[in-house]
């Protein structure tokens, strides 16, 4: 069945249940909101400490949603990006895109005006969703999109070039479109990147996110009885496809809008969550608390928290034994994945296989794996290979990009572009990526781009970005930096150079030294990998 066929069974049987709770720390606790005043007076996803939906309610916003996109023109197979913070609109809004039979489209929500416009072209949208948080890059490009993008701006005070959203969807009707929707219809495309920078198009059809929804709740033995905590981004296919566990069993989740340690606990105490997936540095964060005291475990309900979940980045051994030292009874797991593989879950480590916490685990509900040599030939257990991975959730292609696709899929098997071995228990571990994409904090960080932004300073001659390690983090993205002959330069300098840069793709390390290149020209990672690291392989993990 299409993946919208979940939500209206939800609206049927649980309709007056609550299905999503937004919960923003920074608003004070007395502006709280039900689901039925939220009817009423349209809130701004900034507005309230406290809102919920039922699942009715949220079936009927989907169906107001893919009305008024009916309404405006928007067909079967049309693409709709949506360019929001996690909030209570945001999943209405992309399941409003799918019942109207259009392709949802989440935009990273750090991408900068060049990359949003890039997206938007790259994907073929022809309707645009997006939040207050972005009004100033979207005004930069404003001139160049609107004429061939309908644009709808979910917030107060909405500019002159866009649609309100709250006043179109709520005269829309809140009846479900008669478009017939099939499971080899395309329902999504989220976006990826190699080392070149720019984002690839990474198109999937309802039976991929079908799979993925299915699996996440196999996996982490879901019920209607448990409450997941979202914390990270949803634009991210591992944060949907974790919550598609939720929309599964027709269970509650909480969206957070914050990653303090307080904010997790209390929200998990006060919404009895059940289910909470983490980042490496969310948990530093909260096994630092407790250990200077800042945090008290007794001072919250949290018995009733049974998972938690941890990808996107290496997971260092030492910290889920420490995690196990306070929360004794939890169970873990994690996940890898990619998002052509609609995400986490095509390898996982299994709930029962804490003692098995280094390697990404096993081959996840409908997944095969291998592992194979350059001439695709499967090696040796033991042997280090390309891991490659089969299933009903890999994409069906990099949108209008024929060798892309070409270079990734073969005969049906996903080759992931990561390094990786086999145990004698058959359990994966991954050795070193292929690209050079350096994951820090959860993000993708590509080399390339920042090397590109660094050759524009006139005092640089050659530049190099690789990943080190990070106990925090995973990995920090580090600039090795040959300064032209005859000048100088200071940290100082490059540091302020970078201001131009997103925060996130700032070096967090400079390294003032001669860049390495082969005989063919190209920068000899491996070589300053194994001079800065320390080590020529460096054991990974590489999940979503």
């Amino acid at each position: 069945m299409p993946i919208t066929d979940l939500l209206e069974r939800n609206s049927k049987l649980y309709g007056d249940e609550v299905a999503l709770v937004e919960i923003n720390p920074e608003i004070k606790e007395e502006q709280r909101v039900t689901w039925k005043e939220y009817e009423l007076i349209q809130p701004t996803s900034t507005s309230y400490y406290r809102r919920q939906i039922t699942w009715s309610v949220f079936d009927e916003k989907a169906n107001r949603v893919a009305n008024m996109l009916i309404e405006r023109g928007i067909k079967k197979g049309q693409k709709c990006a949506i360019l929001l913070m996690n909030c209570l609109e945001w999943l209405p809004i992309y399941f409003g895109i799918l019942k109207s039979g259009a392709i949802a489209v989440p935009l990273n929500f750090r991408f900068t005006a060049e990359e949003i416009d890039y997206c938007l072209k790259a994907s073929d949208s022809d309707v645009l969703f997006y939040g207050p948080e972005f009004i100033g890059r979207i005004e930069d490009i404003a001139e160049k999109i609107k004429k061939d993008t309908l644009i709808f701006y979910v917030g107060d005070q909405c500019p002159s070039y866009a649609d309100d959203y709250y006043r179109q969807v709520s005269n829309s009707s809140s009846v479900a479109p008669r478009v017939l929707i099939e499971d080899k219809d395309e329902a999504a495309i989220y976006f990826s990147s190699g080392t070149t920078g720019f984002p690839k198009a990474i198109l999937h059809i309802h039976t991929a996110l079908m799979q993925s929804a299915k699996m996440e709740a196999m996996h982490h033995e879901t019920t209607h009885e448990d409450n997941f905590l979202c914390i990270p981004p949803l634009y991210h296919t591992g944060a949907k496809m974790h919550w598609f566990g939720s929309l599964y069993t027709g269970s509650r989740a909480v969206l957070l809008k914050g990653n303090s340690p307080e904010a997790i606990f209390r929200a998990v105490s006060e919404e009895e969550c059940t289910i909470v997936w983490l980042l490496v540095p969310w948990a530093q964060d909260i096994l630092a608390a407790l250990d200077s005291g800042k945090l008290n475990i007794k001072d919250y309900h949290l018995s009733q928290w049974r998972l938690m979940h941890i990808g996107a980045q290496p997971i260092p051994p030492s910290l889920i034994r420490r995690w196990l030292e306070y929360f004794p009874n939890h169970k873990y797991d994690t996940n890898y994945g990619l998002s052509e593989s609609t995400g986490p879950g095509c390898v996982h480590l299994g709930m029962e296989n804490v003692r098995k916490v280094g390697a990404i685990g096993v081959p996840g509900y409908g997944w095969k794996t291998k592992i194979v040599d350059e001439d695709g030939n499967i090696v040796k257990q033991g042997e280090i290979g390309e891991l490659c991975v089969k299933g009903p959730g890999v994409m069906v292609e990099y949108y209008k990009n024929p060798e892309a696709t070409a270079e990734i899929l073969k005969d049906g098997w996903l080759f992931t572009g990561d390094m990786a071995r086999q145990d004698e228990e058959g359990f994966i571990f991954l050795v070193d990526r292929k690209k050079d994409v350096i994951i820090s904090g959860g993000e993708n960080l590509y080399p390339v781009q920042i090397e590109s932004f660094l050759a524009k300073n006139d005092k640089i001659h050659d530049a190099a970005v690789i990943g080190l390690q990070d106990a925090r983090l995973g990995e920090i993205a580090a600039a090795i930096i040959q300064v032209k002959e005859g000048m100088t330069m200071t940290e100082e300098e490059v540091e302020r150079f970078c201001v131009d840069l997103p925060r996130y793709k700032r070096p967090r390390k400079i390294i003032f030294a001669n860049v390495i290149r082969n005989a063919t020209g190209k920068i000899d990672k491996p070589k300053l990998r194994e001079i800065y690291c320390g080590e020529k392989i460096v054991e990974k993990q590489n999940q979503s």
